[in-house]
């Protein structure tokens, strides 16, 4: 299939989860690929993303549990006072990072990927420019081009970071330090899975939300029962409705918050750190976009679900764009599934991506996940398209596996079409959530309704069966 009109088949520029897949995949393909990384391998997710974090919430996650004295003692178990070295947690997350960076690369190398250090560019149709670190620029031509340079923190104007007083999470998983009191701007998942870690290690913790109420992004039932396990019953404070119009690093860091509806400066804080937790932007600058006639939109690639990336109605032709960039769906697994489709569509295949089977985790303690849609969403859905919606709740109260591990305090809420029953979404609060989300992940893929997935037999004792249960009941529902 290799071009020899051309230097390479396929020129991938970043290497996160997206690049990755795509270049792994195109050169199974047989395909002559490069990928070019400015940074480390690995992108985001890898080194300063979901790879770290999960470490450090995996070793503070332990802290938590053996520190819980009071549910230790339900068991009969009476342990002592938890000891822990944060040099040795932070260490435990940079040593996985250096391992799954290496491993990736070595991956790569291994099926003939050529790795090409430096900073990416288009330089018009069909080539790719890379200026490396020493200033040297060279130009390859190229049959199709992928691009997957991912997301960087957004900050908002007035705060000023420091990178040791006032970070973004991009530092926070380096856990150089543990503030006493540390104030956390923005209660979507990064805000709460560090809140999770901090809690768990000592620190007194304020989350500052800028809409009316905190989680504003999660579905209102695992909400009330989220606040109720993550942020109430740990050494939380939460301000919601104000912005963080001004921090300015130091000792202490100071914040400015002003009402939203209002605009007037309503309080001043002074605290030990500020965890900057305000979303993502999109890395699209200095692509040299305009030489194919690419326009953005707020920052992000707009692509089709072929991974094609369009302008209007109109195709650029062989240009693709896969991940964060692309504003679809910033997650990592989101990105290689991307990436690959990209690739099988370069390939001359028809494939498409169906963004509501893919599955979202926040790794807190217990965990939540969803899939699918949310009830809003389905509401108008099925307004439009004239169905009943059906909306049933699982409790892991009733579940024996759940009961067993003393964590009985979760739920799960499947949404679903009552005239064919077809699965359309859930979401789940509770412990090993977003393990069990797949399942239902797994069901929307396959367009399954919920009499065929009734029938099916779920393991006793597990947490699957909090899956089960919601199937029957959606079950005897369906006209």
């Amino acid at each position: 299939m290799t071009d020899p009109n051309f230097d390479f088949d396929l020129i991938v520029i970043g290497a996160g989860y997206g690049g990755f897949d795509a270049a792994k995949h195109a050169a199974g393909k047989g395909l002559k690929v490069a990928i070019i990384e400015s940074g480390d391998m690995g992108g985001t997710c890898v080194n300063k993303g979901c790879v770290p974090s999960k470490a450090l919430l995996a070793a503070s996650g332990k802290v938590r549990e053996i520190a819980n004295y009071e549910h230790l003692a339900k068991f009969g178990i009476h342990a002592s006072p938890v000891r822990f070295e944060r040099s040795k947690i932070a260490n435990h997350a940079n040593n996985l990072v250096s391992n799954v960076r290496e491993n990736l690369t070595k991956t790569l190398k291994r099926i003939g990927v050529e790795i090409i250090l430096g900073f990416g560019r288009l330089e018009g149709d069909q080539k790719v420019g890379v200026r490396d670190n020493n200033g040297i620029d060279k130009i390859f031509t190229c049959k199709n081009t992928v691009l997957a340079t991912g997301s960087s923190p957004f900050v908002p104007p007035g705060i000023t970071l420091d990178n040791r007083t006032v970070f973004t999470s991009d530092d926070a998983v380096k856990l150089e330090w543990l503030p006493r009191w540390i104030a956390i701007i923005g209660s979507g998942y990064i805000g709460l899975e560090f809140a999770d870690v901090y809690t768990a290690l000592g620190c007194e913790v304020t989350m500052i939300e800028a809409l009316e109420n905190i989680m504003p992004t999660f579905d209102p039932d695992i909400t009330k029962i989220a606040k109720k396990n993550l942020i109430q019953s740990r050494d939380i404070d939460t301000k919601s409705n104000v912005f963080a119009t001004k921090i300015t690093p130091g000792c202490p860091v100071k914040i400015e918050l002003t009402d939203a509806k209002s605009k007037e400066i309503v309080e001043n804080l002074e605290v030990d750190g500020v965890l900057v937790a305000t979303g993502r932007s999109p890395n699209s600058k200095n692509l040299n976009l305009d030489s194919v006639g690419i326009e953005t939109v707020k920052g992000y690639i707009p692509i089709d679900d072929q991974m094609r990336v369009i302008n209007g109605e109109k195709i650029i032709p062989n240009i693709w764009a896969v991940g964060d960039v692309t504003g679809k769906l910033m997650l990592a697994h989101a990105a290689a599934a991307q990436g690959t489709i990209a690739v099988d569509n370069i390939c001359g295949e028809h494939k498409e991506i169906n963004y509501r089977s893919i599955p979202a985790a926040t790794f807190t303690h217990p965990e939540i996940s969803s899939v699918g849609l949310s009830e809003n969403d389905a509401k108008e859905i099925a307004i439009k398209e004239s169905f009943t919606l059906g909306v049933v709740k699982s409790y892991f109260k009733a579940n024996s596996k759940a009961l067993a591990e003393l964590e009985s305090d979760g739920i799960l809420k499947l949404l679903f079409n009552k005239n064919n029953g077809k699965v359309l979404g859930a979401h789940i609060f509770g412990m090993h959530a977003a393990d069990l989300i797949q399942e239902i992940a797994n069901a929307i893929s396959r367009n399954q309704d919920v009499i065929q997935l009734a029938t099916e037999v779920h393991t006793h004792p597990t947490l699957s069966e909090v899956v089960e249960v919601a199937y029957k009941q959606a079950a005897s529902q369906v006209k």
